[in-house]
């Protein structure tokens, strides 16, 4: 976009031309700040506002899935009336659907946002490490950091690359250090960097401070892969629990309710005095749906606690519950 004219009107008798330019400079300056803040930058980079953090996802998906929820139920209200609600499943599909909309966008962020923070702090450790080699070695902090911006770190390597375009500005070194952790935004990255910038501040061997920052980093990360390694067979029994579940309750409705019912059924035609008794009343609808309200339920708060209890963060298991929800409202929908 075309930034408007700003010198009209700036340019007076008392100001010589480059106050007058100084002071275009500072309108273009706070002109492009109001732009790139509040509702002015949603209206100019909505995607880049709604995918830069996963909850921001939010502010789309939820007005999304409370519009389809309730213009769904008044549908439903209208042309059936109250007694859809009991027995209708068309009640429990408009929830499902406004539970995914709300839900798997928001799993799918969080995610890939997941897998940024892991793949940034495993190199983390190399990046402080052999900026501390370069710097032992008598290379001055600017150069050495220059030199490993070079190199590829994955993830890491284009904030490396903006902490050496810093440094070339002769940005002090703590100043630069802590603008790096702010634009990781990562807990390892946060709390290495404040390490680093107090030992610096405190007049600390720069060398030393990397290295056992490097140290710490590593320590960190392989705890962390060994805590998730270890809880992965619990996510594992979880999910193989809601399937055991799943299956247990197809059989019991497809065999022994269904047949229940049918005997009951028969003995009721041939004027039984035990058909009651016998399985004759047994409404099958009803007992569907409740099963598969249960299923839906344990799916989804099942992937939940896979979660909190593979990654620390329930909200690392809307992914898991997403995709057991799914298979819980096929099954009872097409196969149950």
């Amino acid at each position: 976009m075309k930034l408007p004219s700003l010198r009209k009107g700036i340019e007076s008798p008392e100001m010589s031309p480059e106050e007058s330019y100084q002071n275009e400079i500072s309108e273009r300056i706070e002109y492009n700040h109001k732009n790139r803040a509040g509702l002015n930058r949603i209206r100019k980079h909505p995607i880049q506002v709604l995918t830069e953090k996963p909850a921001n996802i939010l502010l789309l998906t939820l007005p999304i899935a409370l519009t389809i929820f309730i213009g769904g139920m008044l549908f439903i209200f209208s042309s059936y009336g109250v007694q859809a609600f009991l027995t209708s499943t068309m009640p429990d599909d408009i929830l499902v659907i406004t539970v995914l909309i709300t839900a798997f966008p928001l799993a799918i962020l969080d995610f890939r946002e997941e897998q940024r923070v892991r793949n940034i702090e495993r190199e983390l450790p190399n990046f402080f490490r052999d900026v501390a080699g370069m710097n032992e070695s008598g290379m001055t902090l600017p150069n050495a950091i220059h030199i490993v911006a070079t190199g590829e770190y994955g993830n890491l390597t284009r904030h490396i690359r903006k902490l050496d375009n810093d440094m070339s500005w002769n940005i002090p070194f703590v100043e630069a250090i802590y603008s790096f952790g702010k634009r990781l935004e990562t807990p390892l990255a946060n709390r290495s960097v404040d390490l680093i910038a107090k030992a610096s501040t405190a007049g600390g061997d720069v060398s030393e401070v990397l290295r056992a920052a490097a140290v710490d980093s590593y320590e960190f990360v392989n705890l962390e892969t060994e805590r998730r390694n270890n809880m992965l067979i619990y996510v594992v029994i979880v999910l193989i629990s809601f399937l055991v579940f799943l299956f247990v309750i197809a059989v019991m409705t497809g065999t022994f309710l269904d047949t229940m019912a049918n005997a009951g059924a028969a003995v009721a035609e041939t004027g039984g005095a035990g058909a009651g008794a016998f399985g004759a009343s047994i409404d099958m609808d009803f007992y569907r749906r409740l099963f598969s309200h249960a299923a839906m339920i344990q799916g989804f708060f099942s992937g939940l606690v896979a979660g909190q209890m593979g990654e620390g963060r329930a909200v690392g298991g809307l992914k898991y519950s997403c995709i057991m929800l799914i298979i819980a409202w096929v099954s009872f929908r097409f196969f149950i």
